[in-house]
């Protein structure tokens, strides 16, 4: 693929009462993801520059998108966790999570499904989440302790139900049509922070990664606070807690659901754990 993406990246619509290093950074990412797009193409985009503090390729977009989100950081004498730098201690009891750009694939390919999320915690605890899908600017926010604007599907069982997966691998192929044929809709959009906003505002019954152990605790972050707000559940398809860890080599299977039913349900049926469900060929 080459040539440069000339689609518009508008500013994010941010709404009033965002923290203001959140709002910061939101505008920040934006700003860098649009410059980024001016200057290179897509091959440029989508290089491998660097390795990412999980310890896997980065992307130029990655990179630059971060850095502009760490000067926020710095500004703000905040705390940083970020899915490239990493972990960067300024301090402080507060810290920003932040996926900086979630979906790049997308993004450096010119496909308009990719986001922004920043999540901040203090003391370790997720107090204000917002996500901002980059090619549109629209965005979902939400504040611990206070009404969520948003709803979910309240959907709780998953035969019939729309859901969003991670794509298919060898590895997890049993696991992946387990779902699939019980569902009504299956999409892979490839861009998890979006995909759970999505669930908290119940355009769509779920999403999950059907057992390959691919979240990090960035992918997962904004979508601990919106989701559950909107009425939904966000867990871990082996039920290991959801932490935020400044250890990104640790890996999780997320579930993100209308209901706290519909997500066990959800993880049942990617671990196999109902008898009456008849085993795909690849697990044979």
């Amino acid at each position: 693929m080459t040539g440069k993406i000339t689609w518009p990246v508008p500013a994010p619509q941010l709404p009033p009462g965002v923290h203001p290093a959140l709002a910061q950074a939101t505008e920040a990412a934006v700003t860098a993801f649009r410059t980024a797009r001016e200057r290179y193409d897509r091959a440029q985009l989508a290089e491998k520059v660097r390795t990412g503090a999980d310890g896997t390729p980065t992307t130029r977009l990655d990179i630059l998108v971060d850095t502009a989100i760490a000067e926020v950081a710095s500004a703000h004498r905040i705390n940083l966790l970020s899915e490239e730098l990493g972990s960067i201690d300024n301090g402080s009891a507060v810290t920003l999570v932040t996926d900086p750009v979630d979906g790049t694939a997308n993004a450096a390919a010119g496909v308009p499904l990719s986001a922004f999320a920043g999540v901040i915690a203090v003391d370790g605890v997720p107090v204000e989440a917002l996500t901002c899908w980059l090619d549109t600017g629209r965005c979902w926010h939400t504040v611990a302790g206070q009404p969520s604007p948003y709803r979910t599907s309240g959907r709780e069982h998953l035969d019939g139900a729309a859901v969003s997966l991670l794509r298919p691998q060898r590895h997890i192929a049993g696991a992946w049509w387990r779902v699939a044929e019980r569902a009504a809709r299956i999409r892979i959009l490839s861009t998890s922070c979006l995909e759970a906003a999505l669930v908290a505002e119940g355009s769509t019954d779920a999403f999950a990664d059907a057992g390959s152990d691919t979240h990090r605790i960035v992918d997962l972050a904004a979508a601990m606070l919106t989701v559950p707000a909107a009425g939904g559940a966000v867990i871990d398809v082996h039920g290991r807690p959801l932490e935020l860890d400044p250890d990104l080599s640790r890996r999780w299977s997320g579930v993100v659901a209308a209901t706290p039913r519909l997500a066990e349900e959800l993880a049942e049926a990617v671990r196999g754990d109902r008898p009456d469900v008849a085993e795909s060929p690849e697990e044979s």
